[in-house]
């Protein structure tokens, strides 16, 4: 179960990150070509990382040691994830390029982008933290 809350953050945090991680140089069309196979599935990721940090969630609360971040990132991104579908109203908006400040992240979507980064790193730092 801890690897899905893992594997969830880290396919979670892509998605999110994707507008800017497309613009590093040699991995961002890569990346941004994975991103765009999985982006469908996106609604299952949301669904999967909240089952899955909501599960810790409860787990560590009622039964200790305490509250890790894992699980809160984990809930924060599926919600972030199922956004459209739980409001009616896209969380992600449009490509860099098509911003009025030419290419350049601003606003929500570069907050979501920079949780997407924090994202990732929680999830690779799940997949080396021993339980």
């Amino acid at each position: 179960m801890a690897l899905l809350l893992d594997l969830a953050n880290i396919l979670g945090g892509l998605l999110l990150a994707v507008p800017l991680l497309r613009s590093l140089p040699k991995v961002g069309d890569p990346l941004g070509r994975f991103t765009d196979r999985i982006a469908p599935w996106a609604w299952l990721v949301g669904i999967l990382a909240l089952v899955a940090g909501g599960y810790y969630l409860i787990v560590h609360l009622v039964s200790g040691p305490r509250l890790f971040h894992f699980e809160v990132v984990g809930i924060a991104v599926g919600v972030i994830l199922l956004w459209d579908r739980l409001t009616g109203r896209r969380a992600l908006t449009g490509s860099p390029s098509s911003s009025p400040s030419g290419g350049v992240l601003s606003g929500r979507a570069l907050l979501l982008a920079v949780f997407g980064v924090i994202a990732i790193i929680v999830g690779l730092q799940g997949l080396v933290t021993p339980n």
